[in-house]
């Protein structure tokens, strides 16, 4: 019989299981959508569609509340601001499990937990995007036209000139050196261009000398 068993124990600590949980609906909040096992994402959906809970209520206590479980203060922020009022006539139900199938390895069941969007809030944030999209690549272009300034150019000019002086210095200066090089006389090799080659007779025969014991 399953008395008393209200949640899963996710093969952890009460510790480490909390810190999972805390983790996971923070990232559900930031990211909308999450990708985890089956049984982690009916436990974070628990506490989950708790914190949404909180969030409608507004007020100083919940927002203490929720802080002190979610990571993050722009995390608590968006779930006030943002999350909150796209539930405000829906009671319960702001989440979705999704099942995927079972990874390779271990087979563990997948499934995907995400936040619940009518279709006329997706429509709206399909259109802030497009707006959003339309303003950056207006400001971008707007920057990007425009022309230097005369001080950047003659830095630049000045900067340009210093570099050629100083990669002409540095050439003239190995020129001189392969030229002192070059002018340097060279010792001759004995046999080759002057006196006849040293013979080797006589250390041989002090070498046989020292083996033989004479």
């Amino acid at each position: 019989m399953r008395h008393r068993k209200d949640h899963r124990k996710l093969s952890r600590t009460s510790s480490h299981r909390r810190a999972l949980l805390r983790n996971l609906v923070t990232s559900l909040i930031e990211h909308e959508r999450i990708e985890t096992t089956l049984a982690k994402a009916k436990e974070a959906r628990r506490v989950g569609e708790r914190m949404i809970t909180f969030a409608k209520r507004g007020d100083l206590h919940a927002r203490r509340h929720v802080s002190r479980y979610v990571h993050g203060e722009s995390n608590v922020k968006k779930l006030f601001d943002t999350v909150a009022p796209w539930y405000e006539t829906r009671n319960g139900g702001y989440t979705r499990i999704l099942k995927l199938g079972r990874r390779l390895g271990d087979a563990g069941e997948m499934a995907l937990l995400e936040l619940v969007k009518s279709p006329e809030l997706k429509e709206k944030l399909r259109k802030d995007q497009l707006e959003a999209e339309k303003a950056a690549k207006a400001a971008g272009k707007g920057t990007g036209k425009a022309a230097p300034t005369r001080g950047a150019g003659k830095a630049a000019a000045v900067e340009g000139a210093e570099g050629a002086a100083t990669a002409e210095s540095a050439a003239a200066e190995k020129k001189a050196r392969r030229e002192k090089k070059a002018a340097q006389p060279r010792p001759e090799r004995p046999g080759k261009g002057g006196g006849p080659a040293p013979s080797k007779a006589g250390k041989t025969r002090g070498r046989q000398r020292g083996k033989s014991g004479d």
